[in-house]
């Protein structure tokens, strides 16, 4: 059955602007594929896919010409991290003629009125929605973290839906906006202690692969911080596509389900876990901040960083937000004046490390554990931070 549209939607599905016309009838169609009723109006978006290492010199083109004919978006919109820190970018090492191709996406996004940081938590940037509240984001991660930890309406966008709904202020109502699929798909008992961010990144890690597109109800979790729930739900939308999960007293107060099928997570899950993650010892760059950093994680490399010299590249990744936060903390001098990198913009997967030299990476982020292999060639070290701090320190 078709969606039943408004007078007003349907005054946009014919609109004089090109671009207006485009998206509603992408969405239009999206709506009729997944079986979509009518449409629900959001209240803010994120678009993803705008690294040049991603789109190349077809996401450009396509982008000028959506900007050239007239989109500009209606709803709060933030976009994911770009292929380099905007402002530092020949002191990370990246390429100027990737670094002119960077320049015209922001170029494009900024005529469009796409809010100009680049980040994979905009929830820690100044986009953080409401309960219930529907929105339309793409990037994976910050989906889990909406849906999961925030309680808001999203499904996992792609790039194209994603700047259709903020240009039409729209999205269909269809899978997580609805209240019947907002219900968990399996259990898993998580029976041995997570003592840090990598640990729960583990444990996403392991479950993503096996639920796949379900929702996992984890049951033993004792307590968990907003990084560490970020971690796990990165982790699963990276080897999974898992895009909901509930925590047993920490997202959630309802009871663990007892009418489906149940996983056991242990000690021994999770150390072959971090050996399912490592591929090498030997790194040449450590990375932190997949997703981006809190101005807390920030802090903690920095006291561990304090008058200390690394052997190696490091980058701290954050939001231009965050990042703000930490320079007026003294982390970002901190960390330095010991070698490292604190980048804002920007991430070690959508960057072009393979064109920079780099072989190997070492990281806390199970996201990028899975992602760097294929997406930047590189061989990859999965550990927490303090023990990756501990083998760079000089």
């Amino acid at each position: 059955m078709p969606m039943d549209l408004t007078t007003d939607e349907q005054a946009l599905l014919e609109s004089d602007n090109p671009a207006v016309r485009k998206s509603m009838e992408l969405l239009v169609r999206l709506g009729d594929i997944y079986g979509a009723e009518e449409f629900v109006e959001i209240g803010s978006a994120q678009a993803s896919g705008i690294s040049y290492k991603s789109i190349g010199d077809p996401g450009v083109e396509f982008l000028e010409g959506f900007a050239a004919e007239g989109a500009e978006v209606q709803v709060q919109t933030f976009a994911n991290p770009a292929g380099m820190d905007i402002d530092r970018w020949e002191e990370m090492g990246v390429d100027p003629e990737f670094a002119k191709q960077q320049r015209r996406i922001v170029g494009a996004l900024r005529e469009m009125g796409v809010t100009v940081s680049f980040t994979c938590t905009p929830y820690l940037a100044g986009n953080l929605p409401g309960p219930n509240e529907h929105i339309a984001w793409a990037e994976s991660s910050a989906v889990s973290f909406a849906n999961s930890v925030v309680g808001a309406r999203t499904n996992r966008e792609g790039g194209p839906s994603a700047l259709a709904a903020a240009i039409t202020g729209r999205t269909p109502k269809y899978g997580l906006h609805l209240a019947e699929n907002r219900v968990p798909t399996h259990r898993i008992d998580v029976d041995v202690e997570l003592q840090n961010q990598a640990d729960f990144a583990a444990l996403g890690s392991w479950a993503g692969r096996i639920v796949e597109d379900g929702r996992p109800y984890f049951a033993g979790v004792d307590g968990a911080t907003t990084d560490e729930l970020k971690a796990l739900g990165a982790a699963m939308a990276a080897t999974g596509a898992v895009a909901m999960h509930f925590v047993g007293g920490v997202t959630t107060d309802e009871e663990p389900p007892t009418d489906l099928e149940t996983l056991e997570f242990g000690s021994a899950e999770l150390e072959a876990e971090y050996g399912e993650l490592n591929s090498t010892e030997d790194t040449d760059l450590i990375v932190f901040g997949c997703p981006h950093a809190s101005v807390d994680e920030i802090g903690q490399v920095a006291d561990r960083l304090d008058g200390e010299s690394l052997d190696r590249d490091l980058w701290v990744c954050a939001s231009g937000a965050v990042k703000s936060q930490a320079d007026r903390m003294g982390y970002t001098e901190t960390i330095e004046d010991a070698g490292g990198m604190v980048l804002s913009d920007t991430c070690n997967v959508v960057a072009p490390i393979e064109e920079m030299g780099y072989e190997s990476t070492a990281t806390d982020s199970a996201k990028a554990a899975a992602y760097l292999p294929g997406f930047g060639e590189q061989d990859v070290h999965f550990d927490d931070k303090l023990s990756l701090l501990e083998e760079a320190i000089e």
